[in-house]
């Protein structure tokens, strides 16, 4: 990489980390394209070569949290013994779940802000510096489990997503209806009863 993509890289790097910062203590509303070029020390012209408005930065900063989520949770799976399709997605969620536990201000920022839309984009979409996307990633999961054929695997994936997120943020948040601790429990199992009802039989 010559010095000139080695700059435009760093700038771009800049407005995704102090968008970030911003977004996470002021929230988006209250940021403006002005505090994010500031923060980050560009031009403003600079911010419009790569992003439209602050919700586009919005959606790359999502996807790309969610992309590192994805992969640092699969890197973490790997160094387990794990078997079974069920005992490895269990894990993964378990994994960022806990991730967003310890980082509550991401874990609004993601929730209040997600859409299957944006996150499908962020997980069939190869980020800069990584050879494959999340989602290719996620089907790789599936290939190493050949004994378990699934129908519909993007529809499983879907339905994991909105559950674990929508649960996540009222129990972790809010406590309510009960803790995330109470709730892990029957969260696991209605994730056990998703795969299992994509689950084709031996004979289908």
């Amino acid at each position: 990489m010559g010095k000139a993509e080695e700059n435009k890289q760093h700038k771009l790097e800049a407005l995704f980390n102090n968008a970030y910062e911003l977004f996470l203590t002021q929230g988006i509303e209250k940021t403006t394209i002005n505090d994010i070029v500031k923060k980050a020390g560009v031009a403003k012209g600079t911010f419009y070569l790569y992003f439209t408005d602050k919700y586009h930065i919005r959606d790359q900063l999502i996807a790309k949290t969610a992309d590192k989520l994805f992969r640092d949770a699969y890197r973490a799976m790997e160094k387990e013994n794990i078997p079974s399709l069920e005992d490895r997605i269990i894990f993964i969620v378990d994994y960022v779940l806990d991730c967003m536990r310890k980082n509550k201000p991401m874990l609004r920022f993601i929730s209040k802000n997600l859409s299957w839309g944006i996150f499908r984009h962020a997980i069939t979409k190869s980020l800069p510096g990584e050879d494959i996307s999340a989602y290719n990633i996620y089907k790789k999961l599936l290939l190493d489990n050949p004994d378990c054929r699934l129908r519909a695997p993007e529809t499983m994936l879907f339905l994991i997503i909105e559950l674990a997120s929508s649960t996540a943020f009222s129990t972790i948040l809010e406590n309510d209806p009960i803790s995330f601790d109470e709730l892990k429990p029957d969260l696991n199992a209605s994730i056990r009863a998703i795969i299992k009802n994509h689950t084709l039989s031996r004979e289908a």
